[in-house]
């Protein structure tokens, strides 16, 4: 394997203001397919399609900010792509040229970072199902110090749908070693004044409301939501990772993380840095941490394969139900991915998004799960983990990496791999919006007596929850 000529790449990389990793000349020999991929054809998409949608991850790879990628992509259920490219470790912008190189697999398992957002939201849904919790009640029912600071107000819904109004940790939160009790955390943000009004400011928040979410499952079930999630839906189903964190023989299997891209500069930086709890740049180094990797962080250290995540994207398309286990009922999976933002501005991205209870949603023009997606849903990861289902297209895809840009050009070739996902998997059925499901019976309102004005939609109330707690 040769990855170019030594003097030259370094003098390039000195010159360049993007960090980034050394490409090799031969991308095959960096490459491998995983035993689950079958031929497209079989389920209707063409293999230069799938040509494509690779092609757009081997450009993202060779721009340099990704030192290992990992994608797989499920049509109709069946796996269609499940490759990885680059190393696992030992290619990163600081690693010496001789450095040992782990090749990157499809079963090499990746931190997915705030991707992990979506499996606790699912969590939480799974207990409101069994009654457990309810989603309207205040945080403080189930964790009565945290109602103080007017924080009282603050409903689980209010945290799955980041308006609880405390988007930042304080910088000692994220010490690595009060991950190891994450009781330490809790006291913190037991102690915090929230920026807003429960309800009133939308503004995501990237670490506090995991922490506040799993102490309520560590509370209602007496285990941690490491444990729930296994014997709920992971040992059934038969997953090798994706829970929080992992075992410590497993630390030395998970993908390195490394900064990568452009430096960040006020008043950027200190923006990251409180969304995040700490510098932009020292995220990568410190994710790779033990202590960040044995421990449950909700929010924001699910470890997992792109194929088991897809799998539970999958799960989440097919119902609830996979290989004969029940893990949701269907009605849950129906209020997780309903709309709660409705494109509101987000005083923290800075932008109109849409979002779930604890589900990035996506849009019709222009966002992460590709172009004319309205009802995908899935979450994003720091930073450019992806992770989504498209139930038009019938599509369950997660795309993993180990480089942590902000900024780069090469990212325009990130975007590119979910609109061609989206191209090669046409849509099946287009699926009724609220705002068409208006329009439809005003129109046969008009049709049914021409002249007369259509009358308003009825409005459905919500269906009555039953209180009693199971036997």
């Amino acid at each position: 394997m040769h990855f170019g000529a030594p003097d030259a790449r370094h003098a390039d990389m000195q010159l360049s203001p993007f960090v980034t990793c050394r490409v090799p000349d031969s991308l095959k020999e960096v490459t491998s397919v995983g035993p689950a991929e079958i031929d497209s054809h079989d389920v209707g998409v063409p293999r230069a399609a799938i040509d494509r949608i690779w092609g757009a991850v081997e450009r993202l790879y060779a721009s340099g900010i990704h030192p290992a990628i990992q994608l797989c992509v499920r049509h109709r259920g069946e796996v269609i792509i499940d490759r990885a490219i680059g190393h696992a470790s030992g290619n990163g912008p600081d690693d010496a040229e001789d450095a040992r190189k782990v090749l990157a697999t499809p079963a090499t398992p990746f931190n997915t970072f705030s991707a992990s957002k979506a499996v606790t939201a699912m969590v939480i849904h799974l207990l409101d199902e069994r009654h457990l919790v309810h989603l309207d009640d205040p945080v403080c029912e189930y964790i009565p110090e945290f109602g103080v600071h007017r924080k009282h107000w603050i409903t689980i819904r209010h945290v799955l749908t980041h308006r609880a109004g405390i988007p930042n940790l304080p910088p000692e939160a994220m010490e690595l070693g009060k991950l190891e009790d994450p009781r330490e955390v809790i006291e913190l943000l037991c102690d915090a004044e929230p920026i807003a009004g429960a309800g009133r400011q939308l503004a995501y928040h990237a670490i506090t409301g995991g922490f506040i979410l799993g102490e309520i499952v560590r509370r209602v079930t007496g285990k941690d939501i490491r444990e729930v999630l296994a014997e709920a839906m992971l040992k059934p189903l038969g997953f090798r990772w994706m829970n929080y964190g992992v075992a410590p023989d497993d630390v030395k299997r998970v993908a390195v993380n490394y900064f990568t891209g452009a430096h960040t500069f006020f008043p950027l930086s200190t923006l990251l840095g409180r969304l995040l709890g700490a510098p932009f740049e020292d995220v990568p180094k410190l994710s790779n941490d033990p202590r960040f990797l044995l421990h449950p962080i909700p929010a924001g250290n699910v470890v997992a394969t792109a194929n088991e995540m897809s799998r539970f994207y999958q799960l989440l398309l097919d119902g609830g139900a996979m290989d004969g286990v029940r893990v949701f009922d269907p009605r849950t999976i129906r209020r997780a991915t309903s709309e709660q933002s409705y494109r509101e501005f987000d005083a923290t991205i800075g932008l109109p998004v849409r979002y779930g209870m604890g589900l990035m949603l996506g849009t019709r023009r222009f966002g992460f799960f590709g172009p004319d997606t309205t009802h995908a849903y899935g979450h994003l990861g720091f930073t450019n983990v992806l992770a989504w289902a498209d139930p038009e297209r019938k599509v369950a895809a997660a795309l993993m990496n180990n480089g942590k840009p902000i900024l780069h050009p090469g990212l325009r070739h990130w975007f590119a791999i979910s609109r061609e996902i989206g191209l090669a998997c046409r849509k099946d059925r287009v699926l009724p919006t609220p705002v068409t499901r208006g329009k439809e019976r005003a129109a046969a309102d008009t049709a049914a007596k021409p002249g007369a004005p259509a009358r308003k939609p009825a409005r459905r109330r919500p269906p009555q929850r039953s209180v009693t707690p199971p036997a």
